[in-house]
């Protein structure tokens, strides 16, 4: 399959019923940006060491990257409707790698935390044209099947690069971890040569994502995003120092948890298909309750690490179903302005992780681990509700991904 081609095959007899080959090239794309937006949680408490800080104060680095990449996604994501998804992925790699080989060489803190922003900045771009390629590569019925395979890239960033992060940082300090990832995304951005013009709309202005905000049934949409995301990014933000600093574990002890989370979070995409099938309008409310559960269930094991992992692959599972059922709902809102939709979505994910990072900290200085993930469980029964109470209207969409 030649990748530069998604928007022609989206409409033409050479789509089959099976999950196309672009999805495996965009699976190692979200598994780059992973390893960056995921790798500092457990890695935090080494960083601090090393700059002679503390963890809240190395997770500002982790704010800073949420708000380049909402920046970024509200401001440029525009481009992707107009000089096609796979041309602006590309590029937008190559400025991300840089910005993480700055990350591993920074010398003081406030330098760490520049060069994370500037790795957002990228990611703002990233992100939104591989969601984009993502559901141009789909073929009609597959939605799901296809966008779990990308959203494989998750797994693949916490099982091969969270996971490992934690035991590179004990065993050979946290700055080899970013040159481990900034050699494994010269491979991976090998990769994306052919993804130059797919689905390009050359000499249209290119429409700010803010005009996306006129879309019917949006409004609902994001508002679950932001809460979904803020209790995920405040929760694991801290799980790393709460299982060094409260349990006494080592830093390597994230690792296997983050391990835990990566592969129940892969495991759910073999239920995917179910997904199309049953339809993603109707899941969506009830997947965001479930990980709601998942958090009341973390806050009651919060001082035992075996009941812990348990509870994190649940975590996973439950996570990777609500964000598949998610993005699909955007998706399928407006076909027309799916960059500049896919913009807002990762605007707001990462406005969500600024938020997250920043208002649990207090909070998980003052009252520990536990009162963050109760914290989690009201923000998830907000995404709940907005979802569930939409007007019908804006559940038009989705049945379009039915």
């Amino acid at each position: 399959m030649q990748f530069g081609h998604f928007a022609e095959m989206a409409n033409s007899d050479q789509i089959t019923s099976r999950v196309p080959a672009a999805a495996y090239a965009l699976c190692l794309c979200i598994g780059l940006v992973g390893a960056n937006s995921l790798a500092l949680g457990p890695i935090a408490p080494r960083v601090a060491e090393s700059f002679a800080s503390d963890v809240p104060a190395v997770m500002t680095a982790s704010a800073a990257f949420g708000i380049g990449t909402a920046a970024s996604a509200l401001l440029l994501a525009g481009l992707i409707d107009r000089f096609g998804p796979g041309r602006m992925l590309r590029y937008a790699l190559l400025a991300f790698l840089a910005a993480l080989a700055a990350s591993g060489a920074a010398p003081v803190l406030p330098a760490f935390i520049g060069a994370q922003l500037l790795a957002g900045l990228a990611a703002g771009v990233a992100l939104p044209a591989i969601y984009t390629l993502a559901a141009l590569a789909s073929p009609p019925g597959r939605e799901s099947d296809t966008l779990g395979v990308v959203l494989f890239g998750w797994t693949l960033s916490m099982v091969a690069g969270v996971s490992l992060s934690a035991v590179i940082a004990d065993l050979l300090g946290w700055r080899m971890v970013y040159g481990i990832v900034v050699i494994a995304g010269l491979a991976a951005g090998a990769g994306t040569s052919q993804l130059t013009a797919g689905g390009s709309a050359a000499g249209r202005a290119a429409p700010s994502p803010l005009s996306a905000l006129r879309v019917p049934g949006i409004a609902p949409l994001l508002l679950a995003c932001a809460a979904f995301m803020a209790s995920f990014y405040g929760v694991y933000a801290y799980v790393g120092d709460h299982l060094h600093r409260t349990l006494d574990l080592p830093v390597s002890a994230a690792g296997l948890l983050a391990l835990c989370y990566g592969l129940g979070f892969g495991a759910t995409a073999f239920l995917d298909r179910w997904i199309d099938r049953l339809g993603p309008a109707r899941l969506l409310p009830l997947f965001f309750a479930v990980v709601g559960c998942v958090y009341l269930l973390m806050s009651l094991v919060a001082s035992s690490y075996p009941a812990l992992l348990a509870v994190v692959f649940c975590w996973g599972m439950a996570n990777h179903a609500a964000l598949n059922v998610l993005i699909l709902r955007l998706a399928a809102l407006d076909p027309a302005r799916r960059g500049a939709i896919m913009g807002l979505n990762s605007g707001v994910t990462y406005l969500a992780l600024f938020v997250g990072t920043t208002a649990f900290g207090p909070l998980y200085a003052r009252a520990g681990f536990a009162a963050l993930a109760l914290t989690a469980v009201a923000l998830m029964l907000t995404a709940a509700l907005a979802t569930a109470l939409a007007p019908r209207a804006a559940m038009a969409g989705g049945q379009a991904a039915e």
